[in-house]
């Protein structure tokens, strides 16, 4: 049987090549990685913003690129600073914990859990004080939830683990990820969603992402979120950490997966005006044509010469507008702190009428 052609407009124009367009079909490795959904979504984000979306770079073999950038870099050692994450949760646990005083349980419900290494700390001090319910592990990647599995089963075997896989960007959380239980009856119990990582500042449209969590949420619960702060326009071109790391990865994988050649393109970090946040971008040298045609999809997308793909993203909040975001989405801030370098805040939010 012929599958229909779910995405094919090649009347227009857009979709005829150039004749020096060098034309190109995504890797069957690429496909295997997302499913039809998500590969039509892909298409939308590259025809209309020119963007391959972060969250993307996750899955198949991207789990693995994350995974060794964060166990190499990210992961602290004697002669580094502590990990800001790890530090923030350990600096703000007071505030946390007691704002549970009157719950007699917690699940921890951990948004973009990756290798779920942040949270270790945390989570051990929770459950020396017979706190944890259980904690859940959500991520667009199933291969980063069986890494997150296989650790945190190792670190907390008599803690109950679960998992599921969602894409944060477009849902919300349904109560049936944390009701469902099979080792406590508890009625008394609360939810902390974590969303750490400062991936925030990833996300293409932050406000439907802080939206979908605050639905996801009810009175007793809490939204707990790290982010960098301050100025993206006075970036002075420094790459470093997961803007240096993790997107030269990133840029390798896309561009072989995708079928551009090395000599055709260049990777460009730059300060994006229109977002007002940091990206790095695939930059064609030439004219391409990328042919999308597996799953009953028929769709050719053209790049012209010194076009640019958006393949990472990153916006740091300065404080005016990171309330009026949260305020946007049904939040509120109930207590905020800062690392001591003052770079990165680690924000604890409730909903805006509770």
């Amino acid at each position: 049987m012929i599958p229909k052609k779910l995405y094919s407009n090649s009347q227009f124009s857009s979709d005829i090549p150039s004749p020096i367009s060098r034309i190109v079909e995504p890797s069957s490795e690429f496909y295997s990685n997302f499913s039809q959904q998500e590969v039509l979504e892909l298409i939308q984000a590259l025809e209309i913003r020119r963007e391959i979306p972060l969250k993307y770079s996750y899955k198949g073999r991207g789990a693995k690129i994350w995974n060794n950038f964060y166990q190499r870099y990210i992961v602290p050692k004697w002669y580094q600073t502590p990990n800001v994450e790890i530090d923030l949760l350990n600096k703000n646990f007071d505030y946390i914990n007691s704002s549970y005083k009157d719950c007699d349980k917690i699940n921890i419900l951990d948004v973009g859990s990756g290798n779920s290494y942040p949270v270790k700390k945390f989570v051990s001090r929770l459950n020396k004080l017979g706190k944890i319910h259980k904690y859940i592990a959500l991520d667009i990647s199933p291969e980063l939830l069986t890494l997150s599995k296989a650790n945190f089963t190792k670190w907390f075997p008599s803690v109950e683990f679960d998992s599921y896989t969602i894409d944060i960007d477009n849902s919300f959380i349904p109560t049936k990820v944390w009701q469902k239980s099979s080792s406590n009856n508890t009625k008394n119990i609360a939810n902390i969603f974590l969303h750490l990582g400062v991936t925030i500042g990833n996300h293409q449209d932050r406000i439907n992402v802080l939206q979908n969590l605050k639905n996801s949420m009810s009175q007793n619960d809490l939204l707990v979120f790290t982010n960098e702060i301050g100025s993206n326009f006075h970036w002075d071109g420094t790459v470093r950490g997961g803007c240096k790391y993790h997107v030269e990865e990133i840029y390798t994988w896309m561009k072989d997966k995708i079928g551009i050649s090395d000599k055709d393109c260049e990777l460009v970090r730059k300060y994006d005006l229109t977002t007002d946040s940091i990206t790095a971008n695939i930059k064609f040298n030439r004219n391409y044509t990328v042919n999308f045609s597996q799953s009953g999809i028929d769709k050719n997308l053209n790049f012209s010469k010194d076009e640019e793909i958006t393949i990472w993203r990153h916006h740091k909040y300065e404080m005016p507008e990171l309330i009026q975001e949260l305020a946007t989405a049904g939040l509120q801030i109930a207590h905020y702190s800062c690392n001591k370098y003052l770079t990165h805040i680690m924000v604890i939010c409730r909903l805006a009428d509770s």
